[in-house]
């Protein structure tokens, strides 16, 4: 087997732009995916059918279906449907590729989201939310103050391990011609040939990526703990 390392070099620096790319759907579907995942955590909490059972249907769905398939029913989807397509979304945002991508991703993630914090809140210690109620804290206060920072440090290192899945299955958006790192690594081995020497070049991208995220989670870990640690009670 011959082994082309000079490929590698001459070809990284152009997947290091495209890995710009695949961060920044990583990351705006990450970060719009936790709001949407505590909203219907919240939900899920309620003990009213009326209120719990569309969120657990949407959860349902968007963990028990693939990724690919959901992207797909996204960006080819809703052209199928005449009122999207003539509504004032259809031209900036849902006709194009990368803003499809970051719905499905948003979407996919919220879901997971949803049940590890709704885990997290019911993991947090009843002697922390009792004794909020022996202070006299008003609920709002009490879930702003106690309950949600509490179950953000005990979900932090799940919620890590669902941004690197998110980041490996942000590689099937280049099904859908996003520009990703993916997506580059077809078309440079589409010119050159070189399927392994270029698919690994996008391994070891994808990799540092993960160690940067990993890193960041981390360094939150510590500033957690240590602020837990040390806050007087």
């Amino acid at each position: 087997m011959n082994w082309n390392t000079q490929a590698i070099f001459t070809h990284f620096p152009e997947l290091l732009k495209a890995s710009i790319t695949t961060i920044e759907l990583v990351v705006l579907s990450s970060l719009i995916g936790l709001v949407i995942g505590i909203v219907l955590a919240l939900f899920r909490l309620s003990k009213n059918p009326l209120v719990w059972f569309l969120p657990f249907l949407y959860i349902y769905f968007f963990r028990g279906t693939p990724l690919l398939v959901q992207i797909f029913l996204i960006y080819y989807g809703l052209g199928q449907f005449d009122v999207i397509k003539n509504s004032f979304l259809w031209q900036p945002v849902l006709s194009q590729p990368y803003w499809c991508a970051i719905i499905a991703l948003t979407l996919n993630t919220s879901a997971y989201v949803a049940e590890i914090v709704r885990g997290a809140i019911k993991a947090v210690p009843h002697g922390e939310l009792e004794a909020s109620d022996a202070l006299g804290l008003s609920p709002i206060t009490k879930f702003t103050r106690i309950t949600l920072p509490r179950a953000f440090g005990i979900m932090l290192p799940a919620y890590s391990n669902e941004v690197i899945f998110l980041l490996k299955g942000s590689a099937l958006v280049s099904t859908i011609t996003v520009v990703d790192l993916m997506y580059t690594s077809k078309i440079i081995i589409s010119k050159t040939y070189l399927t392994l020497e270029i698919y690994f070049a996008a391994g070891v991208i994808y990799l540092l990526i993960s160690w940067v995220f990993l890193l960041i989670f981390h360094a939150l870990e510590r500033h957690i703990n240590h602020h837990r640690h040390h806050t007087p009670n």
